[in-house]
């Protein structure tokens, strides 16, 4: 009967899918080991060059801390942490500042200085127009009383 050649079939597929999964996956950890080991390399100049905000040996144990932990938990290099925690930050405001500080933090309105200055202002200039007090009459000037 084939009922064992079936088996065995089955079991060859199971490893190659295995074989191909586990491969696949080792091929991923040694691209993200190649893209954290570029970040290291660019942040190592960084602090080389004195163009951190830190201290020479303090920036170069940072990039090598975050070198290893890029390649044992995969750091993302994405916006989403940074957006995230921008949102994080506007959220603790009042619901009234809290629009505007999410425009800021997409980059609306003006930004000046930097980290190392010792900090970054963001202005976002929002017009508001109240409607006029029905109480005054319009057109007459100043001081003078309604007839």
């Amino acid at each position: 009967m084939n009922t064992n050649r079936i088996g065995l079939s089955r079991t060859a597929w199971s490893l190659l899918v295995v074989g191909a999964a586990l491969g696949s996956t080792y091929a991923g950890a040694a691209e993200r080991d190649g893209t954290a080991a570029a970040r290291y390399q660019r942040e190592r100049a960084v602090c080389t060059s004195g163009q951190s905000n830190q201290d020479r040996v303090t920036c170069l144990r940072e990039a090598g801390a975050a070198f290893a932990q890029a390649r044992h938990e995969g750091l993302s290099d994405g916006p989403s942490p940074y957006a995230r925690n921008a949102r994080q930050r506007c959220e603790a405001l009042p619901q009234d500042d809290r629009q505007g500080c999410l425009a800021r933090m997409q980059g609306q309105g003006t930004t000046s200085g930097t980290a190392a200055s010792g900090g970054i202002y963001r202005e976002l200039v929002t017009p508001e127009v109240t409607p006029p007090n029905p109480a005054v009459p319009l057109g007459l000037p100043p001081g003078e009383p309604a007839k």
